[in-house]
């Protein structure tokens, strides 16, 4: 493997770890770095992309394993029953719904002005719904309706690029009164199936179907590059999880806002497109 290769591995290895669950946009990152940095994090195929997004959420696992095993041997428990149907329903209706989008040939658009325009209009509402929220009382109890508009906020984070899968679903939760900590857990966890299962069908139509123009995988820079993002992504949602118990989502506003700003401004500047 040369030393490009292993440059290549390391900057997408940690872009995809650092931002597939902070909510800031993975896909977003990943398609910017590859635009404003190709010569040392070129262009990959969507199937290296949706193995090592697949990677980084199977390294999390680890960090729910309470609640998993919750799910696993308690499951006879009332409780753990309706969590379990939640999970399933916000799941399933994600699933249903992006299954539809894939069979009328919905594909996200591989250039940088609309994920920079979703950073900036998201930014901006994570402002205005901490600003909203701020002294209202929260809970911890997961409704239906929570649990179902969790589900549609995930299709929302598909259709437009940069939106972040993550930062939708939480902020969606925070609206309906869910505290921080426990709206981040279910994003997450409901997350996982949904991304997992996400990535399992696009590998397997890749393939069984490739397309005629795809070119041979560097197998090798793969493994390297999903190893990086798994180790990353578990060290970056361990950080979370443990910010979101004193802190709200402020910062990754303002960060969301001066990235997309800058991105923004290159656009014009024709710098990136």
């Amino acid at each position: 493997m040369h030393a490009s290769d292993l440059l290549t591995a390391a900057i997408l290895g940690i872009v995809e770890g650092l931002t597939e669950f902070i909510p800031v946009s993975s896909t977003g990152h990943l398609l910017i770095t590859e635009k404003l940095i190709p010569q040392w994090a070129p262009p990959q195929s969507d199937l290296f992309n949706i193995v090592i997004q697949c990677g980084a959420v199977i390294a999390v696992l680890p960090l729910f394993a309470n609640r998993l095993r919750q799910m696993l041997f308690g499951w006879r428990e009332p409780a753990t029953r309706d969590f379990i149907a939640k999970l399933f329903t916000a799941f399933c209706l994600t699933g249903i719904l992006g299954y539809i989008l894939e069979k009328r040939g919905f594909k996200l658009p591989e250039t940088v002005y609309p994920v920079a325009l979703a950073l900036v209009i998201g930014g901006i509402l994570f402002l205005l719904i901490e600003r909203w929220i701020r002294n209202k009382p929260r809970s911890n109890e997961l409704t239906w309706k929570i649990a179902i508009a969790i589900g549609l906020a995930q299709i929302v984070a598909a259709v437009f690029p940069g939106t972040s899968r993550s930062g939708s679903t939480i902020m969606i939760a925070l609206i309906f009164g869910l505290s921080r900590p426990a709206a981040t857990e279910f994003s997450f966890l409901v997350g996982i199936p949904t991304m997992l299962a996400a990535g399992g069908y696009k590998i397997f139509k890749a393939l069984h179907h490739p397309p005629p123009d795809m070119p041979p995988e560097n197998w090798h820079l793969l493994a390297l590059t999903t190893i990086i993002s798994a180790i990353v992504s578990f060290i970056a949602v361990k950080w979370l999880l443990r910010y979101v118990q004193t802190h709200s989502f402020n910062s990754f506003g303002w960060y969301r806002i001066v990235v997309g700003a800058a991105l923004l401004a290159l656009c014009l500047l024709g710098v990136v497109s």
